[in-house]
């Protein structure tokens, strides 16, 4: 976590009576696809504390084309995501966060001049990059997961553009994770990687047991949140897709060229062409696993890290009362 040198809580201000906004909190989520900047304010009423988000950024730059590709992120890719990195953290400082952490996931991690271009990124800019593993990525997303999950059996799908984390909870208690080498980029640049595939399936098998039956999936990622959008039942009560909705917007999609995605569905190019890989990989999972439904409650790592930050505040900084 990086304490910037925002005000401290001890100068919060007063908004409306009995409403104050203590400090602002960040994250930089580092993906194969795309890399996103989230702002949240925390906000304190009647001595509860509520995050609510302020800015939000989605910057189609994809690092994993490169990575999974040639193994390493080129000159050109590089230069953008420094002037990238240099913008975000001026609105860190313009927004006078008080705490952030910029993590990044498999493209960076894989990339053979990752861990040189986290060091360049800190030294011109002044944004401390964190390359962590699948496991810890996970953990973050978990984080925010928590509310989603009571008794029941859940096996929670993260897609990303290079990786898929599969986390299966059980009476509301993590039993077991792993993270697999199987993204949309990832998939769409380097083919199937049969190998990993088994490696996943053997997973399934291993720990979703006939005991923990009905499984319900919870998918994450920006792909199954558009999947869902693309699906038209908004109007559910709860924000899940059956089974055999998600293959029916699966099979409408992959039979449209990219271009028609584009232009009829309205998705922007860098989703238009990893959708379909990203949607197969949560129906695999699904299938595998005997999940007639997966929920779609619209968060991610990004989610996971402010949740990280607003605990590490509260617990760190002097003098700062939790809600009951």
């Amino acid at each position: 976590m990086v304490f910037s040198g925002a005000v401290f809580p001890e100068k919060i201000f007063g908004l409306l009576a009995g409403l104050y906004l203590l400090m602002r909190v960040a994250a930089v989520d580092i993906g194969s696809n795309a890399i996103r900047l989230l702002v949240s304010s925390i906000i304190r009423y009647n001595e509860k504390d509520t995050i609510k988000n302020l800015e939000y950024i989605r910057f189609p730059l994809r690092l994993g084309q490169d990575v999974f590709s040639r193994g390493r992120i080129s000159e050109e890719t590089e230069e953008k995501f420094i002037k990238l990195m240099s913008a975000y953290k001026q609105l860190l400082d313009l927004y006078e966060v008080i705490a952030y952490r910029a993590c990044a996931t498999s493209a960076l991690r894989e990339a053979e001049n990752g861990a040189m271009i986290a060091t360049r990124v800190f030294e011109q800019t002044g944004l401390p990059l964190e390359i962590i593993s699948g496991e810890e990525e996970a953990e973050l997303i978990n984080m925010a997961l928590f509310k989603f999950i009571d008794e029941k059996s859940y096996l929670h799908v993260d897609v990303g553009g290079g990786s898929t984390e599969l986390n299966l909870y059980v009476d509301k208690k993590k039993i077991a994770s792993e993270s697999f080498r199987i993204g949309s980029v990832r998939n769409m640049e380097n083919g199937k990687f049969p190998d990993e595939w088994l490696k996943l399936d053997f997973w399934i098998h291993e720990h979703v047991s006939k005991e923990l039956y009905p499984v319900t999936a919870i998918g994450t990622g920006g792909n199954i949140n558009k999947l869902y959008e693309l699906a038209t039942v908004k109007s559910k009560k709860n924000k899940s897709l059956s089974l055999a909705e998600l293959h029916h917007v699966h099979t409408y999609i992959s039979q449209m060229s990219v271009e028609e995605r584009i232009h009829q569905l309205m998705l922007n190019p860098d989703r238009a062409d990893v959708i379909v890989p990203a949607s197969r990989i949560y129906l695999h999972v699904m299938q595998m696993a005997k999940a007639k439904k997966i929920v779609v409650p619209d968060l991610g790592l990004k989610d996971g890290i402010i949740q990280s930050q607003y605990l590490k505040v509260k617990n760190q900084i002097p003098n700062y009362h939790s809600p009951n």
